[in-house]
């Protein structure tokens, strides 16, 4: 199940790998400068040392580039695509200093993301016969939501709001600000441009009663148990059926189909993201 995603465009994309890549060269690589052959052309192949979904090669093809502007980088993995322990991914030709030099940036990146659209795609296998679909979070890492979230999509989710410009989601805290879900409607939906949505954030089956009755656009049950997201769900269809239902809150393999088969529309969860471990790739010099 390949699946393409979109990259942030260069403007953005270059300013960040640039970053990550002034971190790790810092006054020059020490080691690769002073070898005699470092101009000369060389090929290197990217080998998966384990199994699982790949992500982020055209970002490491990117890394490789910017160092070296006439390399070769040829993909051998589809971008979403499972492949087995041992499989070729990339091939790459260019100078020695840059396939040295970009390395470990580039191999980091692609490790994080591939980790992160593995652990994806097994959330959304579980779930992949039900309508439900699984949605990313902004428990992200400083720096890194836009690669991260696009791993996700790679592995098969879909992406929730990217930042807190994207969308109104009133949560537990936003509501005790305000005085209740009434009140922090009320002012937000005076304040808010059109096209965008309201989200509220409940926990009970009052708080599910007092959203409706405010026309909240997409309601989430948080942390709530099956039965009262059966009930929550049975309520909000028997009174509005364009509301969309969210559930969220200690989301996991083991709990995510049971999630599902309540009838919501969408279930949240960080876990993909924050759970998830480096897929173990190499590169080989020839």
């Amino acid at each position: 199940m390949a699946r393409n995603a979109v990259l942030p465009p260069k403007l953005i994309l270059d300013d960040l790998l640039k970053a990550w890549l002034q971190e790790d060269l810092g006054r020059g690589d020490r080691t690769t400068t002073p070898l005699v052959n470092i101009d000369n052309e060389r090929t290197a192949l990217w080998v998966a040392k384990e199994s699982g979904v790949i992500a982020g090669l055209p970002i490491a093809q990117r890394v490789f580039q910017l160092l070296d502007e006439q390399l070769e980088f040829k993909v051998l993995g589809i971008e979403g695509e499972i492949v087995e322990k041992g499989r070729l991914i990339a091939e790459i030709r260019g100078r020695l200093s840059a396939l040295l030099m970009g390395e470990r940036v580039a191999l980091n990146l692609a490790m994080h993301l591939s980790g992160i659209a593995t652990l994806t795609r097994k959330y959304v296998e579980k779930i992949a016969d039900l309508p439900t679909q699984l949605v990313d979070t902004r428990k992200t890492t400083p720096g890194l939501r836009l690669l991260e979230k696009y791993a996700t999509y790679v592995g098969g989710a879909t992406n929730h709001r990217m930042g807190l410009d994207d969308g109104v989601m009133i949560k537990d805290n936003h509501i005790a600000a305000a005085g209740s879900i009434t009140a922090a409607i009320a002012q937000i939906r005076a304040a808010m441009p059109y096209p965008m949505t309201i989200e509220v954030e409940t926990e009970t089956l009052e708080q599910v009663e007092e959203a409706l009755h405010q026309k909240a656009d997409i309601i989430m049950l948080d942390n709530m148990s099956l039965e009262q997201m059966k009930e929550a769900v049975r309520q909000i269809r028997t009174s509005e059926q364009a509301v969309k239902i969210e559930a969220s809150g200690n989301i996991t393999l083991e709990t995510i189909r049971a999630v599902a088969e309540t009838g919501v529309d969408y279930i949240s969860s960080s876990a993909p993201i924050t759970r998830s471990v480096w897929l173990d790739l190499s590169m080989r010099l020839q």
